[in-house]
């Protein structure tokens, strides 16, 4: 089983350098020189699909009906392993307008960080607290306009399966735009390919997508609490 799930492993970021080459280049320089770049995400998707079944995960998803389209919104995702993006790939049917909240240290991959500015994500620097208010404020804007968001509140991956505490970020930036907030529980993908694995191991993944829980009303002093609220209700999704 090891041997396969390097072979299945190496094809899949064999595909990925291929994919980024072939079809990753000529798509960025359409949307640099159109403006254009819904057909980033729609190819983006179809990548983290393949990729997806070419390491033999399969997923089951519980309460796609919380995402709703002409809703601006924030979606906040636990977060245990790097393949926690496949949310994208079942989100954005449902959800066209979704973007994500990302590591700025992924805008500095080659083709890949321009792709993810093109198409309108935005980048957060841990440990620039300055630029990261302004990526909140830019978050915030887009949200305003009707996009809403995914992003992982822990800001890193658990290393034990434990929920670690929520960074504020992304629950200042609900408020400030008067977004719901929707909680989503993964839970399996720590099997599949557990924080430090290169390769990963065929086996399943339970997403499961909570209530949203609105913003109406509240202040930037309700942050704690909202954050509090939002950590509850994806512990009880988890359990």
């Amino acid at each position: 089983m090891l041997v396969v799930a390097w072979v299945r492993s190496i094809a899949a970021y064999l595909f990925l350098i291929a994919y980024v080459l072939v079809v990753g280049v000529p798509a960025l320089l359409v949307a640099l020189a159109t403006g254009w770049a819904r057909h980033l995400i729609v190819l983006g998707r179809l990548a983290a699909k393949v990729m997806r079944l070419t390491f033999g995960i399969g997923v089951d998803i519980d309460g796609l009906c919380h995402v709703v389209a002409d809703r601006p919104t924030v979606y906040v995702i636990n977060h245990r392993s790097n393949v926690d993006v496949i949310v994208y790939e079942f989100l954005l049917p449902v959800c066209p307008r979704l973007k994500a909240i990302y590591k700025a240290e992924l805008g500095r991959l080659p083709v890949i960080g321009r792709v993810l500015r093109a198409a309108g994500f935005v980048p957060v620097e841990r440990r620039d607290r300055e630029r990261a208010i302004e990526a909140v404020d830019a978050a915030v804007d887009c949200l305003r306009a009707g996009d809403s968001f995914l992003l992982a509140p822990e800001g890193t991956r658990s290393r034990t399966g434990e929920l670690l505490p929520f960074k504020k970020g992304g629950f200042v930036m609900a408020i400030k735009a008067q977004a719901p907030v929707v909680p989503i529980a993964i839970t399996g993908s720590e099997r599949a390919m557990p924080p430090g694995r290169f390769y990963a191991t065929p086996d399943r993944v339970t997403i499961r997508i909570g209530e949203p829980v609105p913003t109406t009303g509240l202040t930037i002093d309700d942050r704690d609490r909202l954050a509090a609220l939002v950590r509850e209700k994806m512990l009880q999704l988890l359990h």
